[in-house]
């Protein structure tokens, strides 16, 4: 209790200093500098809020929400993280595994709350937000469902700040979030489908979501829609060569080729202009307003039933913002602090809880566009909410025509990065061993379980793995570089020169009572001595 209050009071100080650790907006705005910064930052924030677009239409569908949230979403997280965070170069806003924890936490509450399900996109953005006295419909209790829990999530990383906890992201090792984000883009792409196919199938939540779905998918494939299947594979014959070129000749373009965005545009007339949904039945996104809503509170009540699925929401969100920081901060020589981000990403996600936001996080994809187009501070996420700013005020409602097919082609094809780790896990094996288990093992759990239950697992054997590490070390006979006063790993290196006499043992780890009995065997079998032989 004493160590939570004075960390408590240490990071909510009143002092100056206090104010700039909070908002570091108040160290890097007083330096910085038109002349040389303004540029980057203006031509980065443009890209990354062209970009942003579809991928805040595509995402809402994996969140279960309407499209008006992702857009609000990425808005206000981007303003805020550009006020709180110590990164210059991470990009926040709706990421897909984030977005694919609070869908199904969402589609568990609507079901539970005896709301039929619809795989559909949900189009009425006319209801008021629960209050307890007005009637509310699918659509609005899916985001008032989304807020409280996004609230949660803010409230749990947050404290993690202020108790200076930034250091637990050290242990979701690097296999631990790779096997996590590949299983989770599994069951993302599989979520996509039937969105590409246009069929109308339930959403599976809980164990085995994964293959029920896959069954209910050919189960109904007859009734596949072939306008949608068309225009899904058209969509993807254009989007993914091209973004193979992005990324092949990325370092002699000055900018990625904007080619998501120009297939949506293309789509969403087509769509009109030969009126789809009317001919074809053809699933669109309907109407999205523009303008903000009046803010709300989170309901309350829903905080006992949303405490568990916020936290590993938050450990993901947190980890996948510290862990991008921390990279971009050492490319680039700036100092990054853990705890800080922590705060910032938690502020990103309470505050715009009360605008009808769900959980963000750092995401990889526009966080390496970001950098790569030249971004040279925070700056650059103001432009990219400005961009967004258009789309609330003026644009949105010319999506109207927008295919979901289109918008699910939009999210598996920003996966692919995830699941070529498969190919990484041959040298992954010839690396470590206890690596590869442990991204096996968290992928295949997250893939054919649930993310949550997947997580927990991946935790369960990295922590396992570390155990093992101690208490099983290597040890080694060490033997002298000719001519050198270095000594080296005799199994590794086979031209080294022994010692008459003598052997030089060494034990890769902290000698402690778990691995003493082990200390013990290895050194009498490396050395060939045992003091127990030779007493007697």
């Amino acid at each position: 209790r004493e160590f939570i209050l004075e960390k408590a009071r240490a990071a909510c100080g009143c002092s100056s200093l206090s104010l700039r650790r909070l908002l570091p907006v108040l160290e890097w705005l007083p330096q910085y500098s038109p002349r040389t910064q303004l540029l980057g930052d203006v031509v980065s924030g443009l890209l990354v809020g062209i970009v942003a677009i579809p991928q805040s239409i595509s995402y809402s569908l994996l969140a279960n929400q309407d499209p008006i949230y992702g857009i609000y979403t990425n808005f206000f997280c981007n303003i805020i993280y550009a006020a709180t965070a110590t990164s210059r170069h991470a990009s926040v806003g709706s990421f897909g595994v984030l977005c694919l924890m609070v869908g199904q936490s969402v589609t568990r509450h609507l079901q539970l709350a005896g709301y039929g399900d619809s795989s559909t996109a949900l189009r009425d953005n006319s209801s008021s937000p629960r209050n307890g006295t007005e009637a509310c419909d699918r659509s609005c209790y899916a985001i008032t469902v989304a807020l409280s829990l996004s609230f949660l999530v803010g409230l749990y990383q947050i404290l993690l700040g202020v108790l200076q906890m930034g250091f637990v992201a050290v242990y979701l090792s690097e296999p631990l979030l790779g096997g996590f984000v590949t299983g989770s883009s599994l069951t993302i792409i599989t979520s996509q489908m039937k969105y590409l196919l246009g069929l109308k199938i339930p959403r599976h939540e809980g164990v085995g979501s994964f293959i029920l779905t896959w069954v209910d998918l050919f189960r109904h494939i007859h009734n596949t829609n072939i306008c949608d299947l068309l225009t899904s594979l058209v969509a993807l014959a254009i989007i993914v060569p091209v973004k193979e070129l992005n990324e092949r000749y990325k370092e002699r373009m000055k900018a990625p080729f904007p080619i998501e965005l120009l297939v949506v545009i293309v789509a969403t007339v087509t769509s009109h202009y030969f009126d789809f949904q009317q001919r074809y039945k053809a699933a669109v996104c309907g109407h999205i307003p523009t303008g903000f809503r009046k803010p709300t509170v989170p309901d309350i009540s829903l905080f006992p039933s949303l405490a568990l699925d916020a936290l590993p929401i938050a450990v993901i969100g947190f980890a996948m913002t510290v862990s991008l920081a921390e990279i971009f901060g050492k490319k680039h020589g700036y100092a990054v602090s853990a705890n800080q981000e922590m705060i910032a990403i938690g502020l990103c996600n309470l505050i715009p809880s009360f605008f009808y936001c769900f959980a963000s996080s750092a995401a990889l994809t526009k966080t390496l566009l970001k950098e790569s187009t030249g971004s040279q501070t925070q700056v650059s996420g103001l432009v990219t909410s400005l961009v967004l700013l258009l789309v609330l005020l003026w644009i949105s409602p010319l999506f109207y025509s927008l295919q979901t097919s289109i918008l699910g082609v939009v999210t598996i094809v920003n996966l692919r990065g995830g699941l070529r780790k498969f190919r990484d896990t041959p040298r992954m094996w010839q690396l470590s061993k206890l690596d590869t288990v442990v991204w096996w093992a968290t992928m295949l759990c997250s893939t054919l379980v649930t993310t949550e239950i997947g997580l927990l697992v991946g935790v369960c054997f990295a922590l396992l793995c570390i155990i093992f590490r101690t208490q099983r070390p290597r040890a080694t006979l060490l033997g002298k570089v000719s001519d050198r006063e270095v000594y080296e790993d005799q199994a590794t290196y086979k031209q080294l020169s022994s010692i008459a006499h003598v052997k030089i043992f060494r034990f890769e780890c902290s000698l402690y009572y778990a691995n003493k009995d082990y200390f013990k065997a290895v050194l009498y079998q490396k050395t060939g001595v045992n003091p127990v032989l030779l007493a007697a």
